[in-house]
């Protein structure tokens, strides 16, 4: 106590300064309306300024909800896009249970399930991802996985709860594609070289092809991927004399350097056409 009296005393004349000078512009903003009104403006902005630095450190906080749930709302939106599905090219209607499919009559073709990227490499010669999604969530190998900006790879293993995926920069990675802008086809892979670009094969010299062009999944990659997905862009266009073909390099969609969410696609139609095409196989034997 005789501590806070000897403080008192010994600051009396700075508090009692500070109380008169709180008084005297409590007057001067409470009576005063010009005052008033500048005071006003002058809290306001230094309120909001305190309030949105304070929703921004809050919002940093809350960024993994937010991609959460950013990630679940495209995953409902991607499976009802029209493209999942498709009617039968035939005069009659043909109903298999083991398919669902629209009211319109559209078998759905494909559906998909984000995961959680939880492991990734892009310096060494065969680079992956692993994912937090397994058998015991619907993920199998040969699955087909996507970004919010393009193809990422295949799923080449999976455990229960996890996956790992062979990313396109994988030496054995192979997706067939096309120009986007032409529609001619080829495939794309890795030569190892550069994570920074992959190539493209096998586009004829008759293609009409440009720096900047896009170039996507074709039909023919349709066993994992739909259609029309971006891989990357042409970034430069060799002519190699010795053949009839382009050897194009393409700057990948995916940023694999900063992958943080991936897209799962199964393709439930996949069975009946690895069953015909084998089945068939065996006929040609």
């Amino acid at each position: 106590m005789r501590n806070i009296f000897l403080f008192i005393r010994r600051y009396f004349n700075f508090v009692f300064f500070v109380v008169l000078q709180v008084a005297a512009l409590y007057i001067l903003f409470h009576y005063n309306k010009f005052h008033e009104a500048v005071f006003s403006g002058v809290a306001n902005e230094l309120t909001g300024n305190i309030g949105g630095k304070y929703n921004n450190v809050t919002y940093y906080f809350h960024l993994k909800k937010t991609n959460d749930d950013l990630a679940k709302e495209n995953e409902e939106l991607r499976n009802k896009l029209l493209t999942n599905f498709e009617r039968p090219d035939t005069a009659q209607k043909l109903v298999q249970d083991s398919l669902p499919y629209d009211t319109l009559g559209h078998y759905r073709k494909y559906l998909y399930r984000t995961a959680k990227v939880v492991n990734n490499t892009v310096s060494l010669p065969n680079n992956t991802l692993t994912i937090a999604r397994g058998e015991n969530q619907g993920v199998h190998k040969n699955m087909g996985v996507i970004s919010p900006t393009g193809v990422v790879g295949v799923v080449i293993n999976t455990s229960n709860n996890y996956a790992v995926v062979m990313s396109l920069l994988h030496r054995q990675s192979k997706v067939y594609a096309s120009l986007k802008k032409t529609g001619e086809t080829g495939y794309v892979f890795w030569d190892g070289s550069s994570p920074l670009y992959i190539t493209m094969k096998n586009v004829p010299k008759s293609a009409q092809v440009a720096k900047g062009d896009s170039v996507v999944t074709s039909q023919y990659a349709s066993y994992r991927f739909p259609q029309g997905i971006l891989i990357g862009t042409v970034m430069d266009i060799v002519d190699d004399k010795t053949s009839s073909f382009y050897v194009i390099r393409l700057k990948p969609a995916t940023n694999f350097f900063n992958v943080q969410f991936v897209t799962v696609v199964e393709n439930l139609q996949k069975d009946e056409q690895a069953k015909l095409e084998e089945e068939t196989n065996k006929i040609n034997q």
